[in-house]
């Protein structure tokens, strides 16, 4: 996980501009273990995964202060008690790397080459359909799943701020091309053995909505509705 300084609690937060950090940054241990940061639309995802174990997770609201990066954490899977309070990092960017340090240590992460997608930025599940295709609008509340996604790389989350809960979570790569969403999994947190799968979607995306439609890992119909966060 990467090292930390707590600055206190926040009672609010809010992002200022999109940063330039945007994309999906990868560092591997000595141990072989890789951790993934993924960052679009004022949202850092950081994960750390064996080639097919699922270690670690954790992430929340990004904001960038001049050479300062803060992040307001809204999930844990190590520590639930760091959830609502605002970790600090010193940064620096530079030929395609990205250092973070705090006063523990330091650590450098690679950009990965990507271009952003259509679906490129930090997404809400909003609505399911059932069997005769109705359309069921989610209630927003504390808990939620959300999505994000950068030029490459997927991951969703599900959790519950409010109560520092964390549910579940499973990303890797993606590919969109002519409406078909397609995805491989690098990590699952709920099953290492679906590691490497690919699931087939498609991808219908209209300004701020995306239905999501297929067949999950396990064989069950899918049929969702996914928003753009604001």
């Amino acid at each position: 996980m990467l090292l930390i300084f707590i600055v206190g609690l926040v009672v609010s937060f809010r992002p200022a501009q999109k940063t330039k950090l945007e994309g999906a940054w990868q560092l591997t241990e000595p141990s072989g273990n890789i951790v993934m940061l993924a960052i679009a639309d004022n949202y850092l995802i950081q994960t750390t995964y064996e080639p097919a174990r699922f270690i670690s997770t954790r992430g929340g609201v990004l904001r960038q202060e001049g050479d300062q990066l803060k992040l307001m954490v809204e999930f844990d899977t190590q520590d639930s008690s760091r959830v609502g309070q605002t970790e600090s990092y010193q940064l620096a960017t530079t030929k395609g790397q990205l250092s973070l340090s705090s006063p523990a240590g330091n650590r450098v992460f690679k950009q990965l080459t990507e271009l952003a997608t259509p679906l490129t930025g930090l997404w809400r599940i909003t609505g399911r359909a059932n069997d005769a295709g109705q359309i069921t609008t989610m209630q927003r509340g504390p808990r939620k799943t959300i999505k994000l996604l950068t030029g490459s790389r997927f991951q969703w989350v599900a959790i519950n701020p409010q109560t520092k809960q964390f549910f579940g979570t499973g990303g890797g790569t993606y590919v969109l091309k002519s409406g078909i969403y397609t995805e491989t999994i690098d990590f699952f947190s709920r099953d290492n053995s679906r590691v490497g799968r690919s699931l087939t979607f498609r991808a219908a995306i209209d300004a701020d909505e995306w239905r999501h439609t297929g067949q999950s890992s396990t064989g069950g119909a899918v049929n969702e509705i996914w928003s753009r966060e604001k």
